[in-house]
C-alpha cells in the first residue's frame, strides 16, 4: 500500500487514484476504493477533514434536506438530534466516518492541488500540489465540489472598510457581534440562518437585499430521545423513515423539471407566511419575490421573516455604490455606518471546476475548452479526451429539490464500475467519446430549458453568462441513479489496452 505521506526527498508518490478533498464526496469515494483494494492518496487543501461542513461554521449553520437522508446510506446514523442537523453534527459524523473507515492514514492535509497533466505515454496523471510536490496515478477523482471558493462582490472600496469583514463561509469567530452595527451582504441561504440568529444580540442589523429569496417555513426542534432510541433500535424505522423522505423530497422535482406552474400553491403559502409574520406592508412589499418558486434556491426558515421585521433590522433593497472606511454608501447617496461587514454573498460555482489547472490527452488544456465551448461533462462525471478523470458533483449534477449525497453515491458506483471495466478488459485508461458526451448534454439541455430554473423569470447562478444551465440535473434522481448502475462501454474509447475481453466489444486504443 502506497503510503500518504509524501518523503523527505520529494520524490513523486505513486498511486492507483489520486482523490481531491475529504468532503462527502471524498471520503465516499474513499471508501468505495478502500472495499475494492484499489491503492489510493487522498489531497487536502485544510488541516482537518469536512470539505463545506468544515468552512461553514456561521451562527444558525444548518442542512436544508433531512438528516436522514442527508447522509451515507451505507452509514446511517439513528439519533440526529435535529430533522435538519446543524453543522457541528454534520462534521462530527463525517469525522466518525474517516475514523471508523480509517482513512485518515490516506490523506495528506494542507496540500493545494494546482495543476495536473495526462501523460499519454505512461498513460497516468502527474499532478502537483501548490508546494511543488508531485503525485502520479492512474485515476484521478475531484470531490471538491461546488461550494468551497468564496464569492466576493466587486464593489468599490471594499478593501478600504476599517472594521471585521469577512465571507459567510469564512467566519471569523474571534469577533464579538455583542452591541454592534453588523452589514450583511446578501439574502440567500446562508443570511436566512444568520439573520435570525444575531438580530438579538447586535445594537443594529442591515440586511443588503438584491432579489428576495422564496423562503418556506420549516422548524427544526430537538427530537425526543425517545424517537431517537426508536430509530436506532426498531428495525427498519431508520430505513423506512430515509425511503419516505426521499420520496417526499422527490415529488418537488416534478414542478421543478416538468410544470413549473405546479408549484404556484407553495408560493401561495409562502406569501401567507410572510403576510402574518411581517405586519409592516412596505417590508412586505420588498420581501415578496417576483419570480416562479424555484427558479432560485428555495430557501427554509420558520425564524427569518421575524427577524428581518425585528426593530433593529433594516432591510436595504437600494444597490451598493461604494464601501468607506466605516460604512456603505447606498446607489440613493445615504451612508450606512457598520462596525462589521459580513458577505453572504455564496460562491465561484463554476470556479470550483477550473482552479485546477487540467490537461487532458496531448496537452489540452480543459479550462480552455470549457471557456471555449461551455463546462459539460458526460453524465457529469467523466469528459472526453480527458482519460480517468473524474468529477464527483461535476457538471449538471447538482439539485434543487433532494440530497446530493444521493447523488454523490450513483457517482461513486459509476466510477468504481469504470476502474473495474479497464481492469477487467487489461485496459490503462477510459474516456466518453465526443458523441456519447454531446448526445448527453444535449438531451439534458433541452430537458432543462422547460425547468423552473430556466424559465422561472429569474436570474440565479445555476445559469452562466449564456444562460446556459451548467450546475443542476434536470429530471428525477432516481432516474440518474439508474444512468450511472454502470458505464455504457460503446459510450467510451480505451487507451493502453493490452488484451480484449471476449464479452465487451469496445473501441481500443494502444
Amino acid at each position: 500500500m502506497t503510503h500518504a505521506e509524501p518523503t523527505a526527498t520529494r520524490e513523486p508518490v505513486h498511486t492507483r487514484a489520486l482523490i481531491i478533498g475529504t468532503g462527502f464526496s471524498g471520503l465516499g469515494m474513499a471508501i468505495a476504493l478502500q472495499k475494492r483494494g484499489v491503492d489510493f492518496v487522498i489531497l487536502e487543501k485544510a488541516g482537518d477533514i469536512g470539505g463545506t461542513w468544515r468552512d461553514n461554521s456561521y451562527p444558525g449553520c444548518a442542512c436544508d434536506i433531512p438528516s436522514h437522508l442527508y447522509s451515507f446510506s451505507f452509514e446511517p446514523k439513528p439519533d440526529w438530534r435535529n430533522p435538519f442537523s446543524y453543522q457541528p453534527e454534520i462534521w462530527d459524523y463525517l469525522k466518525g466516518v474517516t475514523d471508523k473507515y480509517g482513512l485518515r492514514r490516506y490523506i495528506v492535509f494542507n496540500s493545494l492541488v494546482d495543476r495536473g497533466h495526462w501523460d499519454d505515454e505512461e498513460n497516468r496523471w502527474h499532478v502537483f500540489t501548490a508546494d511543488g510536490r508531485e503525485y502520479v496515478a492512474q485515476f484521478l477523482i475531484s470531490g471538491a465540489g461546488a461550494l468551497h471558493i468564496p464569492s466576493f462582490p466587486d464593489i468599490e472600496g471594499r478593501d478600504e472598510f476599517a472594521g471585521p469583514a469577512f465571507h459567510s463561509a469564512e467566519w471569523d469567530h474571534s469577533v464579538d457581534l455583542t452591541g454592534k452595527r453588523v452589514a450583511i451582504i446578501g439574502t440567500g441561504a446562508s443570511a436566512i440562518q444568520i439573520v435570525p440568529e444575531i438580530v438579538g444580540q447586535v445594537a443594529e442589523l442591515q440586511l443588503y437585499q438584491r432579489t428576495p429569496p422564496w423562503v418556506v417555513p420549516r422548524s427544526n426542534p430537538d427530537l425526543p430521545l425517545a424517537l431517537r432510541r426508536a430509530m436506532a433500535n426498531v428495525p427498519g424505522l431508520r430505513a423506512l423513515t430515509r425511503l419516505g423522505i426521499y420520496w417526499a423530497q422527490e415529488a418537488l422535482a416534478f414542478g421543478m423539471t416538468k410544470r413549473p406552474n405546479a408549484l404556484k400553491f407553495i408560493e401561495a403559502y409562502c406569501k401567507y407566511n410572510i403576510r402574518r409574520s411581517v405586519k409592516d406592508r412596505e417590508l412586505r412589499r420588498k420581501l415578496t419575490p417576483h419570480y416562479r418558486i424555484g427558479c432560485k434556491r428555495i430557501l427554509n426558515s420558520s425564524t427569518y421573516y421575524g427577524a428581518v421585521a425585528d426593530p433593529k433590522t433594516q432591510l436595504i433593497t437600494e444597490g451598493i455604490s461604494r464601501i468607506t472606511t466605516d460604512g456603505i454608501v447606498t446607489a440613493d447617496g445615504r451612508e450606512h455606518k457598520a462596525d462589521v461587514i459580513v458577505y453572504a454573498t455564496g460562491f465561484h460555482v463554476t470556479d470550483s471546476y477550473t482552479y485546477v489547472q487540467i490537461k487532458g490527452r496531448h496537452g489540452e488544456d480543459l479550462v480552455d475548452r470549457w471557456n471555449r465551448e461551455g463546462i459539460g461533462a458526460h453524465r457529469g462525471i467523466t469528459v472526453a479526451d480527458v482519460p480517468n478523470l473524474f468529477f464527483l458533483l461535476g457538471p449538471n449534477t447538482g439539485l434543487g429539490h433532494n440530497s446530493v449525497v444521493f447523488m454523490i453515491e450513483s457517482q461513486i458506483h459509476y466510477v468504481a464500475d469504470a476502474i473495474k471495466t479497464c481492469d477487467k478488459m487489461g485496459a490503462q485508461a477510459l474516456a466518453p467519446t465526443r458523441e456519447a458526451q454531446d448526445a448527453f448534454n444535449a438531451e439534458l439541455q433541452e430537458k432543462l430549458s422547460h425547468s423552473v430554473w430556466n424559465s422561472g423569470g429569474c436570474s440565479s447562478w445555476y445559469l452562466d453568462e449564456h444562460g446556459k444551465n451548467t450546475v443542476l440535473w434536470g429530471g428525477y434522481t432516481w432516474q440518474y441513479w439508474r444512468a450511472t448502475r454502470g458505464g455504457k462501454p460503446e459510450e467510451y474509447r480505451f487507451f493502453g489496452v493490452r488484451r480484449r475481453h471476449k464479452d465487451l466489444s469496445l473501441t481500443g486504443e494502444a
